[in-house]
């Protein structure tokens, strides 16, 4: 409808020039089209002209008439014709193509008139602009979306703590946290029990990590921080045994050379030069050889 001062313009205009445009009736009386016409008229004491529709396709008129209001955006026609397309069998395709009016806003039309009703009344009225209603579905929809995602993962993973939700015993906020802290905790066990693992496996006989927990001796958090210093240690023992390793290799022909001259003063000599560590060390790769 018009405001109440372009009620009263019309009104004046319809007085002094007469009314153009007929008001569109049905053959049972049902005002069709003109509503503001005939408000107007109302207004200036003025007896109102009326004319019958006599198609088959009163839906269709009303549609084809508020379309060509010229006061009327691109957004509002986009949602007459989503709110009109639920009398139609007719694609959204169709009704673009018809009408003259981008698939893409149309589109968008129809998403806000099923998500959101009250939003689609505004764009219909010019109180909210297509766009904005939209961006606010689709926000809307995210946040929901999200939200059920995070009541999925509680029912999958949790079914303890979805009950309490459903039952208003814990905030979904407060269950997703208590959810996060279960499985950080359950990542830390399984990281300190493969370590236990790999310990056992290099031949460490020290008592495990989580026989210690388990004692009380120590926490799951300190029992992570050692698993962390022993993979520390030992990555630095490896690079070690790796680098002396490429020493021995780089140095073999003269292992070799040693070893083809068992018991001579030459090989004497050498070894006697050695600190005991390294004299031991030369004989026993000498008869490697």
């Amino acid at each position: 409808m018009l405001s109440e001062d372009e009620l009263y313009d019309l009104g004046e205009s319809i007085k002094s020039d007469g009314q153009h445009e007929p008001i569109v009736l049905d053959a049972e009386g049902v005002l069709l089209d003109g509503r503001n016409r005939l408000a107007a008229c109302e207004i200036a004491g003025v007896k109102p002209r009326f004319t019958t529709y006599t198609g088959n396709d009163p839906k269709g008129l009303i549609l084809t008439h508020n379309l060509r209001r010229r006061h009327i955006s691109k957004g509002q026609q986009a949602m007459i014709i989503a709110l009109a397309r639920s009398f139609s069998e007719h694609s959204l395709r169709h009704h673009a193509k018809l009408h003259h009016i981008s698939l893409t806003r149309l589109s968008n039309a129809a998403t806000v008139l099923n998500h959101s009703p009250h939003l689609a009344e505004q764009v219909r009225t010019g109180a909210l602009t297509l766009d904005a209603a939209y961006r606010t579905v689709r926000e809307n929809k995210a946040r929901a979306a999200a939200i059920e995602a995070r009541h999925k993962r509680l029912r999958e993973q949790a079914p303890d703590l979805a009950e309490q939700v459903s039952e208003g015993l814990l905030t979904l906020d407060d269950a997703t946290t208590a959810l996060d802290q279960r499985e950080q905790e359950e990542e830390l066990q399984r990281s300190v029990k493969a370590t236990d693992a790999l310990r056992l496996a290099d031949g460490d006989l020290a008592p495990s990590l989580v026989q210690l927990v388990e004692q009380g001796d120590i926490t799951w958090g300190q029992a992570h921080q050692r698993a962390e210093q022993f993979h520390t240690d030992r990555r630095n023992a490896i690079q070690q045994a790796q680098q002396a390793l490429r020493v021995i290799a780089e140095n073999w022909a003269t292992v070799q050379d040693l070893a083809a001259r068992p018991g001579t003063p030459y090989l004497r000599d050498i070894l006697d030069g050695l600190a005991p560590e390294a004299r031991s060390l030369a004989k026993s790769l000498t008869t490697l050889v």
